[in-house]
């Protein structure tokens, strides 16, 4: 289960002609021609893989930094490290040290010095800045707490920081390390002190009324000035044109605990009394985020939800607010799809977003002065996913775009399209056989139009039936995409088909698509991934006697529903998942999302819901062999499900096994972990499904 109230809200793109009439596609620079005798995939080639993000063109537009992410089984641990490419094309060139991570990478407005974040000598994160041409990293902050977020004054002068309020401890230590003192080693950590509504989050933790606000940094003296305070969390601070003013993310309501209303605020760049005078740009009662100034200062573009009876399911619009408050034009509502991430270009006359529609993500923008999206235009379309993207100088774009054969590079848009720039995993590519992605379509059997993909063995055959896996999406508000997948080519590379449906929830066909689950788990959506089954049946290319179905977050939850509803399955694994949902209540952090859709578990109407849908409740119509698997730390669905299943299965008499990882939450990071995973879902298939 993954939080449906996107913090940055995902993409969306116009369904029509227009819109894809007006799309550029990328050449076809494609990944080199494989060698003589290619290999299938394995699980150590996921450890060879380099995860590339964050492109940043410079202010002259001749370089692009960008971040490669690496897993190291040797050292047990992910690294960072910022690169940079001659953004006409040539060799790509190191910027940080490779035994320390280091990320978001931001160039000064002179160019001349890139700013980013690490966490060096087992200290706090911090921004340190590079001079481009060349010489040692110079650390800029020495905060107590650390830096989750920065960005640079139009000047140069100053940045921005985002920054979590310390803890006495955290406050202590720093003196101590100032100070030359040794530090104190707990014997016994302090309680938690709880008092707020929302106090879990995973990856975090119990959590207290520290927030987090905004400083501004003055570069070269290092003095640091509070600029937001109370106890509310400040977040997405984006300086205005003339550098006087900092737009930002903020819920400012009585109990922002309680809601997710989030506005755009404006506050002072050298305000004297911490935040205490705003200027509030946005009143949408539902969220609003991603606050970007046009050049001339003069509106502020962001993204928001407008429906609120439907917050947790709803389409994030685009939208355009004056600086000064009010005067909101939503400019793409018509469209029904999701859009984020708003940029206006250097010389203000576009307005640049990403958008999401049926497993495509898309680059589009729209004049700055639209009053709709009848103009809008697709930079970069087709069957891919553009995930991050910036513009540089006379029309500069770079992006990170991933298409089912190539995992996300970084390529520069010309006149003929997008060309690629980086070749990170190029050589991989070229060892490895991967399976041919087929888009599909078929009916739910209420005639409901259900669209996903088909990964296929490498060597395919269409005149033999393979055994198949369906393999179910989280969120639920998200979606299987023209994507690179290393876990579906994994699991093609070993001899199955791989299904990968989106079922209504789902974020790219609309939000009547999205809510098709409302108060309905485990009902539609277990119809629309059983018609996949049937559909890849029907093709031909799946054996219906050997039929595997597995997921992660809500896939592992809509999975505990399909294995309680049908015995067609021989296999299962279930990953992150809810069984007996009001075990979750004041357990895990989703609290809002809990009561928005099912009620308060405790009155009587409301908990008759929460028992129809938990899977839990159905547990002894189980006989599918079912593997079981969690992180001991996850808050966003904990263990405790995974572990009642379980006892529930064997209690049974059933075939099941419960795999936890220690330290981690919900997602499994450290790279032993991960190959443990990838090795046990093979066996478990190859078990149950190749008898």
């Amino acid at each position: 289960m993954t939080i449906a109230v996107r913090a940055t809200a995902l993409l969306l793109l116009l369904v029509g002609a227009a819109g894809r009439l007006a799309a550029h596609e990328p050449d076809a620079d494609r990944p080199p021609e494989p060698s003589a005798t290619p290999r299938p995939l394995a699980i150590d080639d996921y450890f060879r893989l380099g995860d590339v993000d964050d492109p940043r063109i410079s202010p002259d537009g001749r370089w692009v930094a960008y971040t490669v992410t690496v897993r190291d089984l040797e050292e047990d641990e992910e690294r960072t490290r910022i690169w940079m490419a001659p953004a006409a094309g040539g060799d790509a060139r190191p910027m940080t040290a490779e035994d320390c991570s280091s990320k978001r990478p931001r160039w000064s407005p002179d160019g001349n010095y890139l700013g980013f974040l690490s966490a060096r000598d087992e200290g706090k994160t911090q921004v340190w800045t590079l001079f481009r041409q060349g010489g040692e990293a110079v650390q800029r902050t020495d905060t107590a707490q650390g830096v989750q977020a920065f960005e640079w004054s139009p000047d140069g002068r100053r940045m921005v920081l985002v920054i979590q309020d310390p803890t006495p401890r955290e406050l202590e230590e720093h003196e101590r390390r100032e100070a030359g003192l040794e530090l104190i080693k707990e014997k016994t950590p302090p309680p938690w002190v709880v008092d707020r509504r929302q106090f879990k989050e995973d990856y975090v933790g119990y959590l207290d009324r520290r927030r987090t606000h905004l400083y501004v940094l003055e570069v070269e003296s290092g003095e640091l000035s509070q600029i937001t305070a109370g106890d509310y969390d400040d977040s997405e601070p984006a300086w205005s044109p003339d550098g006087r003013l900092i737009a930002f993310t903020s819920n400012r309501t009585a109990d922002p605990d309680a809601n997710y209303d989030t506005d755009v605020w404006v506050v002072a760049a050298d305000s004297p009394d911490q935040g205490g005078t705003l200027l509030e740009v946005t009143d949408n009662p539902g969220p609003d985020q991603s606050p970007a100034w046009s050049p001339d200062g003069k509106w502020i573009a962001h993204v928001s939800a407008t429906d609120v009876d439907a917050i947790v399911y709803a389409t994030y619009h685009l939208g355009v607010s004056s600086s000064r408050g009010g005067d909101t034009r939503m400019l793409t509502a018509e469209i029904d799809r999701w859009v984020g991430d708003p940029m206006f270009s250097p010389d203000g006359r576009w307005l640049y977003f990403e958008l999401e529609d049926s497993g495509e993500r898309a680059l589009a923008r729209l004049p700055a002065g639209a009053t709709s999206s009848a103009k809008l235009e697709r930079v970069i379309g087709g069957p891919r996913t553009v995930s991050a993207f910036d513009l540089g100088p006379e029309g500069a774009v770079a992006a990170l775009i991933s298409e089912p054969l190539l995992p996300p590079e970084v390529f520069m848009l010309r006149r003929g399209g997008p060309e690629r720039l980086t070749r990170v995993n190029d050589e991989l590519l070229a060892e490895v056989r991967l399976g041919e992605v087929e888009n599909v379509g078929f009916e739910s059997p209420d005639g409901t139009p259900i669209e996903g993909f088909v990964v296929k063995p490498p060597g395919f055959d269409p005149g033999f039936r393979y055994p198949a896996i369906l393999l179910i999406h989280g969120g639920p508000v998200a979606q299987h995409e023209f994507a690179f997948d290393f876990e579906p080519q994994l699991f093609a590379a070993n001899g199955y088909v791989v299904l990968l449906p989106n079922p209504r929830g789902s974020s790219g066909y609309g939000q009547e698509f999205s809510m098709g689950i409302w108060q309905k788990w485990g009902e539609t959506d277990y119809e629309d991934v059983i018609a996949s089954v049937d559909d890849a049946i029907a093709r031909g290319y799946a054996d219906p006697e050997r039929l595997g179905v597995a997921g992660w977050s809500y896939g592992g939850m809509l999975t505990n529903h399909v294995i309680t509803k049908t015995d067609r399955f021989k296999a299962a694994i279930t990953g992150a998942s809810a069984t007996l949902y009001v075990v979750n209540y004041g357990h895990d952090q989703y609290q809002r999302w809990w009561e928005y859709e099912l009620g308060l578990p405790w009155e009587s109407d409301s908990r008759e819901l929460w028992e129809k849908l938990s899977p839990f409740n159905r547990v002894e119509k189980v006989v599918t062999p079912t593997l079981i698997v969690g992180g001991e730390k996850d808050w966003n669905v904990p263990i405790i499900n995974s572990e009642q299943l379980f006892l529930a299965l064997k209690r049974l008499g059933r075939t099941a096994e419960l795999v936890v990882y220690p330290g981690e939450y919900h997602g499994i990071d450290t790279p032993t972990h991960q190959q443990d995973l990838f090795q046990r879902y093979l066996a478990w298939w190859a078990e149950y499904l190749k008898p």
